[in-house]
């Protein structure tokens, strides 16, 4: 059986964290934490959550036991790199990259327990029942949502008969009608002029 954990975009180079990732790759569960807990450096934070993440995630949902769990593969690979800049001597700029990084971890079993399903879990709530439920049981309900559509479509058809149509064809792509003076008029178009 094997428990799958991802952390995504984290903010620190792959090369950090696999320096954190290749001490406790192949430990037990609790070794590994316990490893993890005296390393001093930074990257150690994302790779113990996401460890204990794995752990609770093993015993919740697969019912695993975290004394027979191991890790049996952590990979990190590089993430998207957002782009700075940096300003330098007689105007120059030079790049920054920021670097980030995707950790996958696969826990293991030490004794095979044998492949069980995730179990499904239930969750109390008020059950609403629709029309369709109540017209199985021989009583016809109208709803909300069909009265809500029949006046959407009954808009919609006053919509279509009130349209306004402009006998001249104006506004309706033969030419513009200017009133007032308005400054992004006809008048604005024609007589600008280019500057230099």
């Amino acid at each position: 059986m094997e428990v799958r954990a991802k952390a995504k975009h984290i903010r620190m180079s792959p090369r950090k964290v696999r320096l954190v990732a290749d001490i406790v790759r192949g430990l037990t569960v609790e070794n590994a934490v316990n490893q993890l807990r005296f390393t001093n450096k930074k990257a150690v934070l994302p790779v113990k959550k996401l460890i204990e993440s794995a752990i609770a995630s093993a015993e919740n949902n697969y019912e695993l036991k975290q004394d027979n769990l191991f890790i049996k593969e952590i990979r990190v690979d590089e993430g998207a790199t957002m782009k700075r800049w940096m300003p330098r001597a007689r105007g120059r700029a030079t790049p920054i990259r920021k670097r980030t990084s995707h950790i996958n971890l696969i826990l293991g079993e030490l004794i095979d327990s044998g492949k069980i399903k995730a179990k499904k879990v239930t969750i109390d709530a008020p059950v609403k029942l629709g029309a369709k439920a109540k017209e199985d049981e021989g009583v016809k309900v109208k709803s909300k949502d069909d009265k809500d559509n029949k006046k959407i479509k009954e808009s919609k058809k006053e919509a279509d008969n009130k349209k306004i149509i402009d006998p001249r064809g104006e506004g309706r792509g033969k030419h513009t009608k200017i009133e007032g003076k308005s400054e992004k008029g006809f008048m604005h178009k024609v007589f600008r002029r280019k500057s230099g």
